[in-house]
């Protein structure tokens, strides 16, 4: 058995990223859920908190071009969304959790906008990877939507996932390798500030 781990090992270091972390998925019964919510730096955070995330990658998906720049989706010309891909065991937290989680960290009435950022690439979305995803996601928006807390539409697309392209390396956990910058873009985005005036104790005590 020690063998074979090891055999998988260094078939797994031979494969590229993306290959790799496919063939685990499939050993190990992973899914895959796609969110974009505004700048992707803000977005991996509170999702790598969550028992049972294996990995988030901010990338670009959603749009026409291939093998997007960050200077090219920043654009705003691309057609892309910032966004991140979570690989999560469906065993130890259901996608509904996770979905619940995005809502109260995104503001779901901004037009192709979060926060600070302004732009198509910045617009609030959810890209479903099967029936489920997108059933679970439009029962959530509509509950969002008939809850009474909104005076404004729902925006945040619900759409079929496609092409996720991982975004440089330099922008993979950001917050961890440039912690100071990232603190300071997050505070004066407004992020949290806008959240705490939407959401109120309701996120806090839900996010626990």
């Amino acid at each position: 058995m020690r063998v074979l781990s090891l055999c998988l090992m260094v078939f797994l270091l031979s494969l590229g990223q993306a290959q790799a972390k496919e063939m685990m998925m499939n050993d190990q019964h992973l899914e895959k859920a796609t969110f974009a919510g505004g700048c992707f730096w803000c977005m991996e955070p509170f999702l790598e908190k969550i028992k049972g995330v294996k990995s988030v990658t901010a990338g670009y998906t959603g749009g026409h071009t291939k093998n997007p720049t960050y200077e090219e989706v920043c654009s705003g010309t691309t057609g892309h969304a910032e966004a991140v891909e979570v690989v999560f065991d469906p065993a130890v937290v259901s996608y509904s959790k996770i979905l619940q989680i995005v809502w109260y960290n995104i503001d779901p009435t901004a037009v192709n906008s979060q926060f600070a950022d302004h732009g198509t690439q910045y617009r609030s979305a959810i890209f479903y990877h099967n029936e489920e995803q997108k059933r679970l996601a439009e029962e959530s928006k509509k509950a969002l939507a008939a809850s009474g807390k909104f005076d404004q539409p729902i925006v945040t697309e619900i759409v079929p996932a496609t092409v996720f392209y991982p975004a440089e390396e330099y922008h993979q956990d950001y917050y961890k390798k440039n912690s100071l910058r990232y603190n300071a873009y997050h505070q004066a985005s407004g992020r949290e500030r806008t959240l705490d005036k939407i959401w109120g104790q309701e996120r806090k005590q839900k996010l626990q």
